[in-house]
């Protein structure tokens, strides 16, 4: 995966599958040049003996194949810049992935289209209460579907139209954090 964006949908789908109803995704650059990602879930969370193995490609949950390559591919990414990855998880309590990435790293993959994570999660489970949060040094804002669906009243999170604003008003926050950034 050549975007981190990716690395965090496939996580939140990890989420999705453990049967989370809350998940929470942010994004952090801090002032000392480190990205943080972490995705935090209420799902039925991993045993002991699976949290010691998610990190290898041959640990997986999933029946429909042998290998899972998310979690290996996404510490592998944070550990080429120098940074790394954590996991915590507690049966019938939920997980949390952090990965760090050092943003100055030649290596440290671009963040990637985050309105469109945000957009298929959605458009997959609109039932999912999702929080997205993104911060800078200086800024950040949160996009929260229960509030949405406040302010939405009878129109639902998949219908085309939202999804459209969400994946736009995301992007749109993105590029004036980074303007006001750099």
């Amino acid at each position: 995966m050549n975007e981190l964006s990716l690395h965090m949908l496939d996580v939140a789908q990890n989420s999705l599958s453990a049967g989370a109803a809350n998940v929470r995704l942010s994004v952090c650059d801090d002032a000392q040049g480190i990205r943080r990602l972490s995705v935090e879930d209420d799902g039925c969370g991993m045993s002991e003996e699976m949290l010691r193995r998610v990190c290898s490609p041959f640990a997986t949950s999933r029946t429909t194949r042998r290998v899972g390559l998310g979690i290996p591919l996404l510490k592998m990414a944070a550990e080429l810049t120098g940074g790394g990855l954590s996991i915590e998880s507690r049966q019938g309590q939920g997980t949390s992935v952090e990965a760090r990435f050092v943003l100055g790293h030649i290596d440290c993959p671009p963040l990637g289209d985050m309105g469109g994570t945000m957009q298929l999660l959605i458009q997959q489970r609109p039932d999912i209460h999702f929080v997205y949060r993104r911060s800078v040094p200086g800024g950040g804002f949160e996009l929260d579907t229960d509030e949405l669906k406040t302010q939405l009243e009878e129109v639902p999170l998949d219908h085309p139209d939202v999804l459209a604003f969400i994946r736009q008003f995301v992007n749109e926050q993105e590029k004036q954090l980074v303007e006001v950034h750099e």
